[in-house]
């Protein structure tokens, strides 16, 4: 339970910093670091849901 607690709070300081992220893209001509910054956030935001969603399928199967 310790480490499902531990990565929701990894996922909401990722999304502060995504949205965080994209009220500083410019409008136009973004360049390449400032965009790849924000897709690799959005990355390891994704693979931080996937283990959530995983360790909760885990504990719904030790539940039934």
């Amino acid at each position: 339970m310790d480490s499902l607690e531990i990565l929701e709070n990894r996922l909401k300081k990722l999304e502060r910093k995504i949205e965080e992220a994209k009220l500083h893209l410019p409008a136009h001509s973004i360049k390449p670091p400032v965009m790849m910054t924000l897709l690799d956030l959005e990355d390891e935001r994704d693979a931080i849901m996937e283990e959530i969603d995983s360790i909760r399928r885990k504990m719904h199967k030790q539940g039934d």
